[in-house]
């Protein structure tokens, strides 16, 4: 099967909540990737997400610690649209 990874970030400007957090995340930047699966048999090409990640900020002093969460993108979007209306 075909696979791709599609990069991105995303910029809170106020902490927001997602489920699977005990606290807010901190207002930032965050590198996301998603991996998705090319769906055979179509006649044009069309993939399907299997996994979203979201990296995290390393906690305070610990600078190389990298922390990785798979997430739900349609609810980061969620996330993402009430920190653009001030909701965060």
């Amino acid at each position: 099967m075909t696979q791709r990874t599609v990069l991105s970030t995303i910029t809170f400007d106020n902490p927001f909540r997602l489920s699977g957090f005990d606290e807010p995340l901190p207002a930032g930047t965050y590198k996301v990737e998603t991996y998705e699966e090319l769906i055979e048999g179509l006649s044009f090409p069309a993939y399907r997400r299997t996994e979203t990640l979201m990296f995290l900020p390393p906690p305070p002093g610990q600078a190389n610690l990298i922390q990785v969460a798979v997430i739900d993108p349609v609810e980061l979007e969620e996330a993402k649209q009430r920190d653009e209306a001030g909701k965060g």
